[in-house]
């Protein structure tokens, strides 16, 4: 098989596509032909060592995918040879064959297409791990998410929508700010907006908003805390922007919660949750209910290019790699 792969954490220029021995199955462990590799933000920070966690080289970069069973291990009971399944995990994803641990494998719903199940896990189980177990988020209550138009951004407004929320879109660009409201945002603010905050106010009718869903991080982060009310919640979901600085007092004077959303954290702590979470996403995107955009798809041989847009965070939508294998059927409209 092909792999994505480099000698040392850098940039993209350092990784080259070559051949690469698939590691053996091992019990309770699952091979899987990958069709497609979802890219995002974080899998060019981690490839160029600049995540706050540095593995180990040679690296192949890569964090979900979406293929067909090729090879069940011993002791795997749940899965069988040929299902469609979604493959989430911290790495090495970036290749035509990943060899993964059984509970890192799900069943790709009907509904969605292999590039739609590479994008699918690890943006929805975070969206709702951190609007549900984290932020609590109530029907009928004001949720503002920040860069709308991003991964993570992107299901938090579809999952504050089917929670009953009353969804605010913050997005940096025309195209961003209309796929966040057809994904259900009931108003959209323009995120480079000299006047965001009274943009913001203005969206909801000069009242404060009572969740903040927040991916980005950086500048964004202080005037967002300052639009919640009285026990409002400020969801820490990422940093791509930089590490906020935030005046303690203000959590003091709202009755506010700084509070942080960490998916990997979850599965390590609390798997049964983590889990059940998984399922839940997975469940409504059988029933149709939550689906994500894909902007591009790049051939595996053009990873380089898919990093690159990846990197800049101007895409409307989601960034595929799809690899040459063969298809086994169309997923249900």
């Amino acid at each position: 098989m092909r792999a994505v792969i480099a000698d040392e954490l850098g940039p993209i220029e350092n990784y080259t596509l070559r051949a690469a021995e698939p590691r053996p199955v091992g019990p309770r462990e699952v091979r899987v032909a990958v069709h497609a590799a979802g890219v995002s933000f974080v899998d060019v920070l981690v490839a160029g060592g600049r995540y706050q966690d540095k593995p180990a080289t040679p690296f192949t970069p890569g964090s979900e995918c979406a293929g067909v069973i090729a090879e069940i291990g011993e002791g795997v009971s749940t899965l069988a040879v040929g299902q469609r399944v979604t493959v989430s995990g911290w790495a090495g994803i970036f290749a035509e064959v990943v060899t993964v641990p059984e509970q890192a494998v799900w069943l790709l719903p009907d509904r969605l297409t292999f590039e739609e199940g590479a994008v699918f896990g690890v943006s929805y189980a975070t969206a709702w791990h951190g609007l549900v177990d984290r932020g609590q988020l109530k029907p009928g209550e004001t949720l503002l998410v920040l860069g709308a138009g991003g991964a993570t951004g992107y299901a938090a407004v579809q999952i504050g929508t089917l929670l009953g929320a009353r969804v605010i879109a913050s997005a940096s660009s025309k195209e961003k700010r209309a796929m966040a409201r057809a994904a259900g945002a009931d108003e959209v603010v323009d995120a480079r907006s000299t006047e965001w905050r009274a943009a913001v106010k203005a969206a909801n009718a000069d009242r404060p908003v009572d969740v903040v869903f927040d991916p980005v991080g950086g500048a964004a982060t202080e005037p967002a805390f300052r639009t919640l009310g009285w026990q409002g919640r400020h969801l820490v979901v990422g940093f791509p922007a930089g590490a906020a600085s935030l005046p303690t007092n203000l959590t003091l004077i709202k009755g506010a919660s700084l509070v942080g959303v960490n998916l990997s954290q979850l599965s390590r702590a609390d798997p049964q949750r983590a889990r059940e979470n998984q399922a839940s996403v997975l469940s409504l995107a059988a029933e149709g209910r939550l689906r994500p955009v894909i902007a591009r798809t790049y051939r595996l041989e053009e990873f380089a290019q898919a990093m690159a847009e990846a990197a800049k965070g101007e895409s409307a939508g989601r960034i595929v790699l799809t690899m040459n294998q063969p298809t086994d059927g169309s997923p249900q409209p």
